[in-house]
Formats: structure tokens, sequence, C-alpha cells
């Protein structure tokens, strides 16, 4: 996953996607990469889960290596126009802005592309070994990643379509692009991703990176559930295997590079993503127990 410039984190709501997203950029800005991670709609749950009250579209710096900003897509906007429009710096663009503000709310792929515009855009900057995107959820994701093709075809020619046919290239490059699914194993989680894997193979606006299961039981290798007197302890301890059998039978189905545990007891935000960060890096070095 680390080896692409341009990661997008995406699942069905509920599933942990900003946990996920804040640990995958702590454990790229551990191994020296300079990371900017962002939100691209909701980003309380981002700026939670790195311990700070709220994030701006001003990439402000977490830790060492790691730097966080919010979309706004009024500032997105104002900004796209300041790139595509020639005007001097200090010239005011909040009236065009507003103006188009009607025009990003109503016609067909201009409010995604303005959103998805400004990670491609960081990511076109060369500032960043990495960027990455708390994306929407999966129900959504799509009609973002399609929105360089929505406007290649709402126009004909000039400067905005050429534009977006290289926001396209950029994310249907698997060396520079890729999504990371994150997954829990229940049904409907199981059962969106797979329908989601489908519809990009059959539309492959992105490479998928990646696959990462979160909340993961682990199963009682320990405990000789048998031997346990009959209570609390042995209910307890049945229908932990039961969940484990469960979530195994879900998992059958599909893929997955990465499995987080479910982390147990009360955890703050920032330390569910330090211990999920932790587990991440474990995995990949073959430590894991």
């Amino acid at each position: 996953m680390l080896d692409r410039r341009l990661l997008f984190v995406s699942g069905k709501g509920g599933v942990g996607k900003s946990a996920v997203t804040a640990a995958l950029a702590t454990v790229a800005a551990r191994r020296g990469r300079r990371v900017l991670v962002m939100g691209l709609v909701d980003h309380i749950g981002l700026a939670s889960h790195f311990g700070v009250d709220h994030l701006s579209y001003r990439a402000q710096e977490i830790r060492p290596g790691l730097f966080a900003l919010a979309v706004d897509r009024s500032s997105a906007l104002d900004e796209y126009l300041r790139l595509q429009v020639p005007t001097p710096k200090a010239a005011p663009t909040g009236p065009i802005t507003a103006a188009l503000a009607a025009v990003v709310d109503t016609v067909p792929g201009v409010r995604e592309i303005v959103s998805i515009g400004k990670p491609i855009y960081e990511l076109w900057q060369d500032e960043w070994d990495l960027v990455i995107v708390d994306a929407v959820p999966l129900g959504q994701l799509i009609s973002y990643l399609r929105a360089p093709i929505t406007i290649r075809d709402l126009v004909p020619s000039g400067r905005v379509r050429e534009q977006a046919a290289r926001m396209r290239a950029a994310l249907l490059d698997p060396s520079t692009s890729g999504l990371v699914l994150v997954v829990t194993p229940e049904e409907l989680p199981v059962a969106e991703t797979v329908q989601a894997l489908d519809q990009l193979a059959d539309e492959p606006v992105i490479d998928v990176a990646g696959i990462t299961v979160n909340r993961v039981l682990p199963p009682l290798d320990s405990i000789d559930i048998a031997a346990l007197p009959p209570g609390p302890h042995a209910d307890a301890a049945m229908l932990h295997t039961q969940l484990v059998a469960e979530q195994a039978s879900w998992l059958a189905s599909l893929p997955r590079d990465v499995e987080l545990p479910y982390l147990f007891g009360l955890h703050t935000p920032p330390e569910v993503a330090a211990r999920l960060a932790d587990e991440w890096e474990d995995q990949w070095t073959g430590e894991a127990p």
C-alpha cells in the first residue's frame, strides 16, 4: 500500500474507516514518509483519532512527518478558480465562488471533482511522499472516482476537460493511486465490499491497493472451554467462540491483506489509532503472534 503516492480509504459507514486512515498514516510517518492525510467530507472522526479538536483547510502538523487537513468544498472551489482563472493573487474570488456554488451543487460530477481535486492537486505538488484520504463511504465513492469521466463527457474541449483527463489518468495509474477498502467481519459490510469489488472490476476507475479487516475477534486457543465449570465464564467463552466462527464464515469469501483486532476495554480515539498502527506494523514485519 505504501508504495503508492495517493490512497483513498473507504468502507461502509461504521466500520472504523477514520481510525484505520489515522493508523495507516501513522505507520507511513513512522517509516519516514512525509504524509498528508485529509478528511474528504466528514473530518470529525479523523480529527479525534489524531487528538485534535478540529482540522482546517490549511495543513497542520500532527507529529513530525504527519500533516492533516479537512477538505472544505467552498475553499477547494476558491483554490480551483485561482489555479484555473488567471487573476492576481490578491484579487477576490468570493463573488465568482458564490456564483458557481449553485453549479457545484446541481451539475453532475462538479461537486465530486471539486472535492477529489484537492487530494490530486496535493499529489501533483510533490511536497508529500504520500497523500491519504479519509474518503466518503462506499455507497458514494464510485461517483466521486467517476467525476473526471463525468466532466470529460460534459465538457467538449478546453482546459477543464484537459484537467479532468489528467485527474483520471492519475487515478487509473496503479503505481500512483490506490483504494484501501475497510470492512468488518459482518454480513452487510462484507456484502457491500464484495459488491464494490465487482463494480470496480466492471469499471476500473482505481486500483484496489488492499483490503483491511477491522475489529477481528481473536480465537480462544489457550482456553479449554469444555473444562470450564458451568457459569458466566463458560457462557462468555462459548459466545466468543461462536462469534469468532461467525466472523470466519463472513471472511471466507473475502480476500484481505491486513486483519486488525477488536480492541476490548475503553480507549480514546488516539489510543485506538496508535494500537491499530502497532498491529499493522507487526503484521507487515511478520511479528504478530
